[in-house]
C-alpha cells in the first residue's frame, strides 16, 4: 500500500514541477520581449504646432440695457446669451410699500403658457422681502432649453399682482 501512494505521489510531484517550470519559461519569455521592445522604441519625432490670434473689434456692448424700473409694471429683458440653450433674464419692478414702517414681502413667479390646457403654469418661483417705502426690485430666472411663451408675475403683500408682457423663448 505505501509503494502505490509514494508512485502517486511522485507522479504528482512531477507534474507539479513539469508545470512550474512551464510557468517560469512563459513568465521569462514575456518579459524579455517587453525589455526587448521598451529598449527598440525610438522616441516619436515631435510636431512644432504654430497658434495664432487676431483681435476682433467688440460690435455689441458686454452689458446690457436695463429698462428703468416702474412701479406696476415689469419690465424683461435678456441679459445674456450662453452656451447652448441656456438664457438668463431679468426682470425688475419698483415696489412701492404699502406700510413703511413693516417688512414687505414679495414672490416672482415665472409662468408658461401651456397650449393645451390654454393656461398660464407656474415655472419658476421666487420669493424677498425688504424693510423701507420703496425699493427697485430685479429676479434673474435662467431657463434651460425649453422653448416657449412666458411671462413674469409678482405678487407683494397687501397690492394686486402683477403680470409683464409675455415673451417668446426659443433655442
Amino acid at each position: 500500500m505505501a509503494t502505490r501512494s509514494t508512485a502517486v505521489l511522485a507522479t504528482g510531484s512531477a507534474s507539479t514541477a513539469k508545470l512550474f517550470a512551464a510557468a517560469l519559461a512563459f513568465t521569462g519569455a514575456y518579459v524579455g520581449l517587453s525589455a526587448y521592445d521598451t529598449a527598440n522604441s525610438a522616441p516619436q519625432p515631435t510636431q512644432t504646432v504654430t497658434l495664432s490670434a487676431r483681435a476682433v473689434p467688440i460690435t455689441a456692448p458686454a452689458s446690457y440695457e436695463a429698462a428703468p424700473a416702474a412701479a406696476g409694471r415689469i419690465s424683461v429683458s435678456q441679459r445674456q446669451a450662453e452656451a447652448g440653450c441656456v438664457k438668463t433674464y431679468e426682470a425688475r419692478t419698483l415696489v412701492v410699500n404699502p406700510a413703511p414702517d413693516r417688512t414687505v414681502l414679495y414672490g416672482w413667479k415665472l409662468s408658461r403658457w401651456h397650449p393645451g390646457t390654454n393656461t398660464w403654469d407656474a415655472y419658476l418661483v421666487d420669493y424677498s422681502g425688504f424693510a423701507g417705502s420703496q425699493e427697485t426690485v430685479a429676479w434673474h430666472p435662467r431657463l434651460t432649453g425649453n422653448p416657449g411663451w412666458y411671462r413674469v408675475e409678482l405678487t407683494v403683500d397687501g397690492a394686486k399682482t402683477v403680470k409683464s408682457r409675455r415673451f417668446q423663448v426659443s433655442c
